[in-house]
This record gives C-alpha cells, sequence and structure tokens, in this order.
C-alpha cells in the first residue's frame, strides 16, 4: 500500500507567500514535503511559523530547528530549546550558548551537571558571579 502525501495551502496571502501550508509525505516522484508559507507544517517547513522534521522560521519546532527561537531534537536559534541547543540562550541536553543551560553546557555563563565557561554552576564548581546570574532569572534557584 502506498501512502499518498499531502500538499494544501491557503489561497489568502501574508508578505506574497500562503498564510498556511501543508505539505507532508512523498507524491510525484517527491520524497518528502517542503511546505512554505507563513504557517508552515511539513516534512521540511519554511515560514514565519514552521513545524516539520526539518524546520527553518522565526519561530520553529521540528527534529531539527532553525530559528530565532527554536525548539526542537537539535536547535539553532536565538532562544533554542532541544536535545542538542545551539544559541544565544541555550536549554538542552547538551546546550552551547552564550548563556548555556544543559546536563552538559558550554557557555561564557553556563549552568549543568558538566559546565564549561567563564562564569559556571556545575557538580563540582559553583561561581559566585555565575549563581548571581542565574539567580536574577530564577529567584529560586540556589537556596
Amino acid at each position: 500500500m502506498n501512502a499518498a502525501g499531502v500538499r494544501k495551502q491557503s489561497q489568502f496571502e501574508v508578505l506574497g507567500m500562503p498564510f498556511w501550508a501543508v505539505a507532508v509525505g512523498p507524491i510525484e516522484g517527491e520524497i518528502r514535503g517542503h511546505a512554505r508559507g507563513f504557517i508552515a507544517v511539513g516534512d521540511i517547513a519554511t515560514g514565519v511559523i514552521a513545524v516539520g522534521g526539518v524546520a527553518r522560521g522565526i519561530v520553529a519546532v521540528g527534529g531539527a530547528a532553525l530559528g530565532f527561537i527554536a525548539l526542537g531534537g537539535a536547535a539553532l536559534g536565538l532562544l533554542a530549546l532541544g536535545g542538542l541547543a545551539i544559541g544565544g540562550f541555550a536549554l538542552g541536553g547538551m546546550a552551547v550558548g552564550v548563556v548555556a543551560v544543559g546536563g552538559f553546557a558550554v557557555g561564557y555563563y553556563a549552568m549543568g551537571g558538566g559546565a564549561v565557561g567563564k562564569y559556571i554552576v556545575s557538580s563540582t564548581e559553583r561561581m559566585p558571579e555565575a549563581e548571581a546570574f542565574f539567580r536574577r532569572w530564577y529567584p529560586g534557584a540556589f537556596r
């Protein structure tokens, strides 16, 4: 049984692109769907808000996400949340960023079980500068 792909999009446009677009599964020789729209959902999604296996957008959610705000298995963005998070502020299993929080964190300010950076809070070391920085964002920390 062959699975049919889906390609749909709105007639209404925003900034010259469909308001929403969906492209999932294979059709007519394509292996995967690429949705392009203001709101895009697909195997590969590109839009202001993008959701997909691979997502690129201002807000991107997916297995691999690239965006201003990125959430995914692997996330790259100014604010990145994911298993592997890389960005200005990164939160994840492995986090790399200016501010990094995770199981293993690498950053200027880093907090995690294992942390590497200028100012760190880890399982073996707690720098007062790092504690003060993180306490501003999470007042209940370090009691």
